[in-house]
């Protein structure tokens, strides 16, 4: 396990955040246990020296011991180490840095830090109200193993160990609500917090952020210059480098678009008109050279680019501006004039062309009617001189017409010529404007040197004259927010104060009632050996003198036996301090300890055997298991339990009370995960309907098996107790179930068994990986085949493993299967003490039916010596009916049945098994012959036989 350096330490100002991943919380989300799991990230100071830091973890809240545990991810299995949250306090300042708590345990000091204000007042408030629940529960002190309390979570033995809370002080819990604040954790604690961990950043990281944003905002702003080239202007100064300013696009600042492709073939001067719209948006490049933004630092950002150069240059600037324009209007004048030219040209030609078809029509017309074969001499030559005079009229039409576009030809080249003109001048005019606008950005970043230095000495001054309005409201308001702050403190300080005063208190009445306590065992302790003395004394006299003094005898010693028989009833449990007993009339598992239908000397054997199992209970071994098992579910905490050589070493050493409800759950459902989703999630509850519209044919011997499977178990002794009917749903919904095997006697002390620590669902699928997973198929049939078969297979591996104990038993020929047929069946229920019946099922749900051979070797091989020393085949039967119960030692047990039984391959079972299997069957096959034989000759022997009746016999 990690470990980190828990020492207190100053709250530092720069908090080392390391990122974390988060965790898939979809399984947790839907249980209910963990939708009240009080866990998230939190800020811890750990390291030593210059490396002492915050850095992030996740902690998670131990119900079963009061522990904070805290590790590096979600998804860590070990734990970096816990906070003891029944014996710390809590505190915070208001003035240090926001969210910063601090928890004060033994000998430690924990400095913690949550995102803000409002979820550390969440987590204090929580951590105070688990401590105060924790230590309300009665008997949470008492442990001897652990501080947990000892209760499993579900099953019937934790209603009898259910945690009984101290009656509340209804004034301390008003009290305490006056001083509680309903805080909100914003979604910062709790299972769904592992998907966001909150991460507040040092200084360190703010400043290589800060860094990054500016280098993103550098880069931001060369990317848009390459795109809208008319946002960006360029001014050559006299210096080797080029100053480029870059003013982002404003919604007010109207955008100069280029005119249409027409336009621009028809005048390529106005292509130059549309680029110099302003002095923010010109474009006089130098490609040669490299550019570096200038951001203009003064001014508002939606101030119109074309007034700036006016307000900062004067007179020169507006004279040359308005020079500019009207070269600009005589552009436009010219422009217009050459297109007039170029519209009266074209109307020209169209004219000339219509003049030309009016003629060749007009021809043709005087020919048609004129023509020379009517006319006389004298008529054709008249006409001839008028058509040459129409067509020398025509010529001199065309002659003027020609020489009038020659005149518009020589008027479009000079208006030409003077159009370069102009486009030289308007070049130059640029340039003399670019290097005017040098001067006049050097003579900006002057003027707004300056205003900005006259701003903060104005500022200062006005200051140092007299207190500002807004700086007086904004100390208002900081000391409204400390005020509040302060409040918050004094309450929650007034509040721990308080928990802690009632807290002290309950351990100072716990103090006394242990000392009382102990007094009275030590009392009882004085009156023991009295009694032990006087027995003494009285076994140590051979013969007594007279009839007297052996009444007197008797008297005493039934006194001492009549004393030693007392159990702690429940009158003697409401007064635990005043008549303290070791011996409670049921155990922890609800059986009897000491039988009321035997006699004194059994009762004295029970009374003993109890006494030694919780000597046994107390002893090192015994609570360093319980450390283990405490260590290994702290670990599971934020994960599913695994098969691994770890948690297999832990189950054939026991769970512990407290935790077998959890892995007893867990083990039947890696058993039978693959039979639970092939079915309804409602598969139980239908069986149980089912159980109650039909008859089956088992209930009639369900119902008088039940409260013949555990009678001397509180639970199941009487048709009221709650276990009998969670017995009567198991038994009926399994019938429904497996129709093949439908009731078998035995199934009922199996599901009994698993009834004590599952409920009923978990209990029934319990039975159905005993008997349809771990078991043979025809283990509980009506042959019961299968139980058969392991009873030879166990006689084959006592002769392996155990040689001379077989051959004493082969040669006073004495049949083991009597007795361990039942250890097989039933899974030793009612064959061994009920603390070693429960170690035996924690390692057979987790391994199988293997587990059945070894412990049956092993209490054979617990109590071989004594066997060896019977003599006699009635003595050897007689001790092997009761031998079980004398014994104690699980642990020595477990060594014997783990440890001195290896090498035990369970390939080697299976295949005794399927040899003995085709033995068995041949040997049922002959049975069943001989008997159907048998019964042919019965059947015959009557019908052959005169039957008389009483009358004719007796005359």
């Amino acid at each position: 396990m990690h470990e980190e350096d828990d020492s207190a330490a100053n709250p530092s100002r720069s908090s080392r955040i390391l990122a974390t991943r988060s965790f898939d919380v979809s399984d947790c989300e839907g249980s209910k246990e963990q939708s009240v799991k009080l866990c998230g990230y939190l800020n811890k100071l750990t390291g030593i020296g210059p490396l002492r830091g915050f850095k992030t973890r996740w902690f998670v809240y131990d119900p079963r011991k009061c522990y904070l545990y805290y590790f590096k991810t979600p998804q860590d299995a070990l734990p970096l180490g816990h906070i003891e949250i029944a014996d710390a306090c809590f505190s915070y300042d208001v003035e240090v840095e926001e969210g910063l708590f601090e928890i004060h345990t033994e000998g430690k000091e924990f400095l913690l830090k949550a995102p803000n204000r409002q979820v550390m007042h969440y987590w204090l408030q929580q951590l105070q109200q688990k401590r105060w629940d924790f230590c309300k529960m009665s008997g949470h002190r008492d442990s001897w193993c652990s501080p947990a309390p000892l209760f499993p979570h579900t099953g019937l033995v934790a209603k009898d160990a259910a945690v009984v809370y101290e009656k509340p002080n209804e004034s301390m819990e008003s009290v305490r609500s006056d001083f509680a604040v309903e805080m909100d954790n914003d979604g910062l604690v709790g299972p769904q917090s592992a998907r966001n961990p909150v991460a507040q950043p040092s200084a360190a990281l703010n400043s290589l952020r800060h860094w990054g944003s500016e280098i993103r905002n550098s880069m931001s702003h060369l990317r848009a210059s390459r795109g809208v080239e008319n946002r960006r202007s360029v001014f050559h100064t006299a210096s080797s480098e080029d100053w480029e300013i870059v003013d982002p696009p404003s919604k007010d600042t109207t955008e100069h678009k280029p005119p249409p492709d027409s336009q621009r073939r028809e005048s390529p001067s106005q292509v130059q008109r549309y680029s110099i719209g302003s002095a923010f948006t010109f474009d006089f490049r130098n490609p040669s050279r490299m550019k570096r933004p200038f951001h203009m630092g003064s001014g508002k950002p939606n101030r119109s680019a074309e007034s700036s150069p006016v307000e900062c240059n004067g007179t020169k600037t507006s004279e040359l501006q308005l020079r500019f324009q009207s070269q600009q209007e005589e552009i436009s004048r010219l422009q217009e004039q050459e297109n007039q030219l170029r519209e009266e040209l074209a109307s020209q030609k169209e004219l000339v062309h219509l003049l030309q078809q009016a003629l060749r029509s007009s021809q043709c017309d005087w020919r048609s009617t004129v023509s020379p074969v009517n006319m006389g001499p004298d008529g054709q030559d008249q006409a001839k001189n008028e058509v040459d005079k129409a067509l020398a009229e025509r010529d001199t039409q065309i002659k003027d017409l020609c020489g009038h576009m020659e005149k518009l030809a020589l008027e479009k080249e000079s208006l030409q010529q003077e159009l370069k003109s102009l486009k030289i001048k308007v070049g130059e005019i640029n340039e003399q404007l670019g290097m005017l606008m040098e001067t006049i950005q050097a003579k900006d970043e002057v003027i707004m040197k300056l205003s900005q230095q006259s701003g903060n000495e104005g500022t200062q001054s006005a200051e140092c004259n007299s207190p500002s309005a807004n700086r007086d409201q904004q100390e208002l308001d900081n000391l409204k927010d400390s005020l509040q702050g302060y409040k918050s403190q004094n309450n929650f300080l007034n509040k721990e104060i308080l928990e802690l005063t009632v807290l002290r208190r309950n351990a100072e009445s716990r103090e006394k009632a242990l000392e009382a306590k102990c007094t009275s065992l030590e009392a009882k302790l004085c009156q023991v050996e009295s009694k032990y003395l006087v027995l003494l004394q009285e076994v140590k006299s051979p013969v007594c003198s007279s009839s007297s003094e052996q009444t007197r005898s008797g008297e005493v010693i039934s006194r001492l036996l009549e004393d030693a028989l007392q159990v702690e009833s429940t009158d003697q449990q409401e007064h635990p301090i005043l008549k303290p007993n070791a011996v409670s009339e049921y155990d922890i598992y609800g059986f009897k300890t000491v039988p009321e239908e035997e006699d004194e000397e059994e009762k004295l054997e029970a009374k003993k055997r109890a006494l030694d199992l919780k000597s046994l209970s107390l002893t090192d071994q015994e609570t360093s298991v319980r450390v283990k098992w405490d260590n290994y579910m702290a670990i599971t905490m934020n994960r599913e339990m695994v098969r691994s050589p770890e948690l297999k070493a832990l189950m054939r050493s026991g769970v512990p009370h407290n935790h077998r409800s959890k892995v007893w759950s867990w083990c039947v459902n890696f058993h039978v995960k693959k039979m639970r989703e092939d079915v309804s999630k409602d598969y139980f509850q239908d069986l149980l309907s089912t159980a109650n519209e039909k008859p089956n044919p088992a209930c009639k011997q369900i119902e008088l098996d039940l409260l013949r499977t555990l009678p001397n178990n509180k639970h199941y002794a009487s048709p009221d107790q709650d276990g009998i009917q969670k017995l009567r749903n198991v038994l009926l919904a399994f019938s429904w179930r497996n129709p093949v095997i439908g009731y078998c006697q035995g199934l009922n002390r199996l599901a009994a068994i698993a009834l004590l620590y599952l409920e009923q669902e978990d209990a029934f699928w319990c039975l159905v990986a005993i008997v349809e997973v771990f078991m043979p198929h025809d283990y509980y049939t009506k042959t019961l085949l299968g139980s058969q078969v392991d009873q030879r297979v166990l006689k084959d591996l006592m002769y392996e493993k155990l040689p001379r104990l077989h051959a004493h038993f082969e040669y006073y020929k004495v049949d083991t299967s009597l007795i361990t047929f039942n250890w097989f069946l039933v899974v030793f229920v009612d064959s061994v003490v009920s603390d070693i019946l429960f170690k035996i099922w924690d390692a057979f749900l987790y391994e199988g039916p293997k587990i059945i051979f070894r412990f049956a070797l092993a209490l054979f091989k617990y109590k071989e010596e004594e066997f060896l020393k019977l003599q006699d085949p009635m003595t050897i039967f007689k001790y092997l009916r009761y031998f079980t119960r004398t014994i104690l030692d699980a642990r020595k047990l477990m060594s014997l049945a783990f440890v001195d039984m290896n090498p035990f391959p369970l390939r080697q079972i299976q295949n005794r098994r399927t040899f003995h299997l085709e033995k068995v069957r041949l040997e049922l096959t002959e049975l069943e012959a001989i008997r159907q034989t048998f019964l042919r000759e019965r059947d015959n022997t009557l019908d052959g036989r005169t039957l008389i009746s009483d009358d004719e016999e007796d005359s």
